[in-house]
């Protein structure tokens, strides 16, 4: 027996191939308007930050004054006062220290009696030669007496002019048993106490003059020649918010033998009030002519077998590999110079999973 086919079913069969038909075509052509314009891809990117090549050296530093003066009696003697204590302010010619006076008043008191004889032998050769000379006017007297006469009184007068020198260095030597300040300033420190014997010119006092102060620094033997290149800035312990310009003054031929630095001495060119004696500080040199590289990310760094480079974001959001050149690891960051300026986005994270000119949706960082 034949089964005949219903025609509407047979219809509808067909209607329905033709619309799956007609979804699968517009399905597939929708993936492939997809695939032609992907979305933007977001990205984790940070800013590059100038950067100096060489980092500045730091050295321990104390504030000195620019005039120290190790001051001493310029006769001996036995200390008999001191006047001053360690950290005490004083004016010019004020006394520090002072000898026993007893031996340079009997210099003195001798000096004087020798002046005195001097000037009366002076007198009496002088009235000698005065009447020789009347004498041989009037041919009571020959030349070789008159001569004679005349070097007595000259010798007289050279006696007498060595007399009264020596009284004046006796006046000046009882004036030296009396140590006085040469200047305004702080004493730095007494060396002498009553009752010792100290020698001409021995240091007593150590006075800090009042006016300019310095850092006093001990430089290593490899950084002196660069010690006046690079700028300095001194920054106290006591205040470390506070930075004060410095400039090299002085530096020493010779290294210390002890420790095989050199002493500088670096002039404050802005000191201020919080600036004192004695105090410590750190003096920073920058290094010469530091050229100005770019700071980015240890993460940021790529590297396809070409040499290092960073992914770039440029103004249209899109992802430019640029090489840079690697000089120095940090802690958590690199220094590179090259293909940069500061300010530039770069990717941070995944960035050996990008793609040059793909256009990114920026998240920042920093």
């Amino acid at each position: 027996m034949t089964k005949v086919s219903n025609p509407v079913n047979s219809v509808l069969l067909t209607c329905a191939v033709m619309a799956a038909l007609l979804l699968a075509g517009c399905g597939k052509k929708q993936q492939d308007q997809t695939s032609d314009a992907p979305l933007d891809r977001p990205v984790l990117v940070s800013r590059a930050r100038l950067a100096a090549q060489s980092q500045p050296r730091d050295f321990v530093a104390t504030i000195r004054p620019r005039v120290e003066s190790d001051l001493g009696f310029r006769v001996a003697g036995k200390v008999v006062k001191r006047l001053v204590q360690t950290g005490e302010k004083v004016k010019a010619g004020a006394p520090l220290a002072a000898l026993d006076e007893n031996d340079l008043k009997l210099q003195k008191e001798q000096a004087e009696a020798e002046f005195a004889a001097a000037r009366m032998a002076l007198a009496q050769a002088q009235g000698d030669e005065k009447r020789a000379l009347a004498l041989r006017k009037n041919g009571w007297t020959t030349d070789a007496a008159l001569d004679r006469i005349r070097a007595a009184a000259q010798e007289a007068r050279g006696r007498q002019q060595r007399a009264e020198r020596a009284l004046d260095m006796a006046r000046n030597s009882l004036d030296y048993a009396t140590l006085r300040a040469d200047g305004d300033g702080v004493v730095t420190q007494t060396l002498v106490e009553p009752g010792q014997v100290v020698a001409a010119g021995q240091t007593a006092i150590r006075l800090a003059h009042s006016g300019e102060l310095e850092a006093a620094v001990a430089l290593p033997e490899d950084f002196t020649p660069l010690a006046d290149k690079g700028a300095a800035t001194l920054t106290l312990w006591s205040d470390k918010t506070k930075t004060y310009r410095a400039k090299l003054r002085e530096l020493s031929p010779s290294a210390d033998p002890a420790t095989r630095t050199f002493a500088a001495r670096y002039s404050i060119l802005d000191p201020g009030p919080a600036v004192a004696l004695g105090m410590s500080a750190t003096l920073s040199i920058a290094a010469p002519g530091a050229e100005p590289l770019m700071s980015v990310p240890l993460s940021a760094l790529y590297n396809q077998g070409d040499g290092p480079a960073v992914w770039k974001v440029d103004a249209d959001s899109r992802l430019q590999l640029t090489p840079v050149r690697l000089v120095r690891y940090e802690s958590d960051s690199a220094l590179v110079s090259g293909g940069l300026s500061a300010g530039d986005q770069i990717v941070v994270l995944g960035v050996h999973k990008l793609e040059a000119g793909r256009k990114v949706r920026v998240m920042t960082k920093g």
